[in-house]
């Protein structure tokens, strides 16, 4: 790996400057101006040489990188600017976020590095997204045959505390299972807020116990030392990059502040393990290094002395920004218009139109399952992004047969059976939105979306907390409620659970819920060639059954959503609710 070790130098300098600069003058009890406060304030002291060399390495134009709340330094080497750096703490306009999500938590089209995936405040939810993304690299590669795809990666970023989440694991499946082109990049601090890493990992060591796991390679360094961590980033990287599968590394390294600014670390850590921490800090490290051998002691303090000045410039233009106006508080909760930098079809101009909502029926009377399952085939062929997966989807059809016969038409490539992971199969679906295709996952029954629920909201909230830089627009089907049809009269509280309620207060999900065949293929198709993710919910009481059956209304036939569709003129009105 060629490195540019002045480079480095600068963001690792800027990175530690910026945390020092937070800490001194815009912590709250520091700063007497509540409008120009950094509330919430995390220090990436010990975590900056790792991120800045991983973070430089990520030069391909489709790496992409899902970060998490410490990656303050592979942001700024990713091209993060300080003031925008300095505007998302203060949550001020220029943000990132336009002050819609905590300061730290960023999101970055590509600029001179990886796209910096929308970060997630949900710990562990940040891997199966990067899952999604790889996966789609292959897909876009092998199957579309966009060459230019070939050899970019995902990486994931996270700490030792995440490795104990539902997220790590499903990813880590997805990835192994597919050799997929992903990195795991974990910085082991030691702790998670308080907790020590071997009540997250047994001995406190992910990369010993993964050692033998299979189509993984794992590789374990030290993050405070320049050659070890560059050694084996590179060496992770091009394992990825060669399809050889994916990749973890761990790279151990101190966490020299608290969790947040104002956190007393003595609580749970002694004076010598303080101290001995303060010995592992990679800056005397990296200048140890550096001088004299590559830089000169007065180039060293040059790098330090500019980035003093960027920041002291960049506080002051800051300082300038007016505060997100209130009334552009729900901005962004659904497709406004414009298309996002990442994310969906529109961004590449790959999305279908929404044709007329005139139906044009013809043929025998359908039942809804069968509509459901011709509109999905129809947008198959007319769009090549078009993936369907999710548990036994594939050769069976589904346990209530929808899919029955697509993967036979379209390829195990484009339908295709998951392990049996909720989270990984929203997550995994938000990565591939976000990389341009189009997924439609099936969640099994109604119950068993619940694991996926932290996916279920930050694909929700994606675009409004990204400012509109970023989407994914999915159509996830999920059937609910109780039939005696499918199954037999199986009122237990797994198969047959209704709760379709709460996805109505679920931020950013269009829902769609349809009574008969026709609606059905109006709706999902319009689901299929829209802007925002949608919940589409199909009755199980209602997928086979006379009164839902309709004609077939036409291959282009598309219902537009929130439009009331008048069934019959009188006097009288009855209100159905339900919550």
């Amino acid at each position: 790996m060629d490195i540019d070790w002045k480079q480095v130098a600068r963001f690792v300098l800027l990175s530690r400057e910026l945390d020092e600069l937070e800490e001194k003058q815009l912590v709250p009890d520091k700063n007497p101006r509540a409008d120009l406060m950094v509330k919430y304030q995390f220090s990436a002291s010990g975590h900056e040489l790792a991120q800045v060399l991983l973070a430089l390495a990520l030069d391909h134009k489709y790496d992409a990188a899902n970060p998490y709340y410490r990656s303050r330094p592979f942001m700024l080497a990713s091209g993060l600017t300080p003031r925008e750096a300095l505007a998302s703490g203060m949550a001020r306009a220029g943000s990132m976020s336009e002050g819609h999500d905590i300061g730290v938590s960023f999101n970055m089209p590509r600029r001179k590095r990886a796209v910096a995936l929308p970060m997630s405040g949900d710990v562990g939810s940040q891997y199966a997204p990067a899952a999604g993304w790889a996966q789609a690299i292959q897909y876009r590669a092998r199957v579309l045959k966009e060459k230019d795809w070939d050899g970019a990666i995902a990486v994931a970023c996270g700490g030792d505390g995440s490795i104990a989440a539902n997220g790590f694991w499903a990813a880590l499946n997805i990835a192994t299972t597919l050799k997929l082109p992903m990195l795991f990049f974990i910085e082991d601090n030691a702790y998670g807020i308080s907790v020590p890493s071997n009540l997250q990992t047994a001995n406190g060591n992910i990369a010993a116990n993964l050692a033998a796991f299979g189509n993984l390679k794992v590789l374990d360094g030290d993050g405070t030392e320049p050659r070890d961590a560059s050694e084996k980033i590179s060496d992770a990287i091009q394992h990825a990059r060669a399809g050889k599968g994916p990749a973890l590394l761990r790279l151990r390294v101190p966490r020299l502040k608290g969790h947040t600014y104002g956190e007393d670390a003595r609580a749970y850590k002694s004076d010598a393990q303080i101290a001995e921490e303060k010995t592992r800090d990679p800056l005397p490290r990296l200048k140890n290094f550096l001088v004299p051998q590559r830089l000169s002691e007065a180039e060293w303090q040059g790098i330090l002395s500019d980035a003093r000045e960027e920041l002291s410039q960049a506080l002051s233009d800051v300082e300038k920004n007016p505060l997100p106006n209130p009334r552009d508080a729900a901005k962004n909760v659904f497709f406004n218009g414009a298309a996002p930098a990442h994310g969906g079809l529109r961004a590449e101009n790959a999305l279908r139109a929404i044709e007329s909502a005139a139906p044009q029926p013809s043929g025998a009377r359908i039942n809804l399952l069968d509509a459901i399952r011709k509109t999905l085939q129809i947008e198959m062929q007319k769009n090549l992004r078009v993936l369907i997966f999710g548990e036994d989807v594939g050769p069976r059809g589904g346990v209530h047969r929808v899919t029955l016969g697509l993967q036979n038409e379209f390829g195990a490539a484009r339908v295709f059976d998951t392990s049996l992971n909720e989270e990984g199969i929203m997550g995994r679906a938000q990565g591939m939105a976000l990389a341009g295709l189009l997924p439609v996952p099936e969640i099994q029954f109604r119950k068993y979306a619940d694991p996926a629920t932290e996916q279920i909201n930050d694909i929700g909230s994606l675009r409004w907390r990204t400012a509109g830089k970023f989407a994914a627009p999915i159509v996830a089907r999920i059937p609910v409620g109780f039939t005696q049809k499918i199954f037999g009269a199986l009122g237990d509280p797994w198969h047959s659970i209704s709760g379709e309620a709460i996805y109505a207060h679920t931020i950013g999900w269009r829902v769609a819920m349809p009574s008969n065949a026709e609606d059905a293929v109006g709706l999902l198709r319009t689901a299929l060639r829209g802007d925002d993710p949608t919940i589409f919910l199909e009755h199980r009481a209602l997928l086979d059954t006379e009164p839902a059956r309709r004609a077939y209304p036409g291959d282009d036939y598309c219902l537009p959503f929130g439009i009331a569709n008048v069934l019959t003129r009188g006097d009288d009105l009855t209100v159905v609710t339900w919550g």
